[in-house]
């Protein structure tokens, strides 16, 4: 099967999954929940939620197994893209090519809706948790406990991402920012398919590493789409983190250097999964995916 025609077949899971949370009864919360959809539904990559089920069938085929947590991180994921776009962080109005929550509902519902969604990853969990077998429990509660860290991760990396808008910083804290504002919830990913599959200890950490690459791409790469996307493929504005003056890869290394960043941390994550031959293949590609991407 193709790359791309595999990627949309996980999408499609994905997407159809999603559907079975979304709370549609009529209550005096209604639209409320109707923002949660909103955001939830906006038509994302979904790649954190790939990430889980792909890295699961490394070693396992039964995905049902491991979907209640590709759903939570979904959720939290989308959560925090509420929150990033809200006046007081990013100030942002579109994405998706859509009005950003706060735009089509207003800003309190908006952020009860991110409170919402992280709330709601948490119930998937903790239901899937409830009805496991007690010789599954260790496993799935070594991913809570990571999963927890990781929500931790991101939002301590929001808050010196929003903190040093218009400082300069060093390499090291740049680093920083993004290793747990966007890489600590994909290697969570990556790690939550293979704890769940019942990965060894040295696969988990081969697998984390590779994740460590990719989730430091990703945002490099998102740094200089920044700077040189396509608005309209993009689905919101160019150039926003120049304009709040945020310390970027593009604005510390320069667009060329960015560029060679992203390309060798790609290779990085792509030699990770030389253990795992063949089976890696969609995995190799997605870092690939990541590097070429214009959204």
């Amino acid at each position: 099967m193709e790359f791309k025609e595999e990627l949309k077949k996980y999408q499609d899971i994905v997407n159809s999954e999603l559907e079975k949370y979304i709370l549609k009864e009529e209550c005096p919360e209604k639209v409320l929940n109707q923002s949660m959809e909103y955001s939830l539904m906006a038509g994302g990559k979904r790649l954190r939620p790939i990430l889980i089920i792909s890295t699961y069938q490394l070693f396992k085929d039964n995905i049902q197994q491991c979907m209640p947590y590709a759903i939570a991180v979904e959720m939290v994921h989308n959560f925090s893209l509420i929150h990033d776009d809200l006046p007081g962080i990013d100030n942002d109005d579109f994405r998706h090519g859509k009005p950003t929550n706060h735009k089509k509902f207003n800003e309190a519902t908006a952020i009860l809706a991110g409170d919402g969604l992280l709330n709601g990853a948490y119930q998937v969990i903790s239901k899937d948790i409830k009805n496991t077998h007690y010789q599954e429990l260790p496993s799935k509660l070594q991913v809570f406990e990571e999963f927890s860290e990781a929500i931790n991760r991101l939002i301590a990396g929001e808050y010196v991402d929003t903190e040093y808008e218009g400082k300069e910083i060093s390499n090291q804290y740049l680093e920083y920012i993004h290793k747990n504002k966007t890489g600590a919830l994909i290697k969570l990913c990556v790690r939550i398919g293979a704890i769940l599959a019942g990965a060894s200890n040295q696969e988990i950490q081969e697998l984390g590493e590779y994740a460590e690459k990719i989730g430091l791409a990703f945002q490099v790469k998102d740094d200089i789409l920044s700077e040189e996307g396509d608005e309209k493929v993009l689905g919101k504005p160019v150039g926003n983190d120049a304009s709040l003056k945020k310390c970027t890869y593009v604005s510390k290394y320069g667009l060329e250097g960015a560029k060679e960043i992203l390309e060798n941390l790609t290779k990085e994550a792509i030699k990770k999964l030389e253990p795992f031959g063949d089976k890696a293949q969609f995995l190799k590609e997605l870092a690939l995916y990541i590097q070429n991407r214009n959204r």
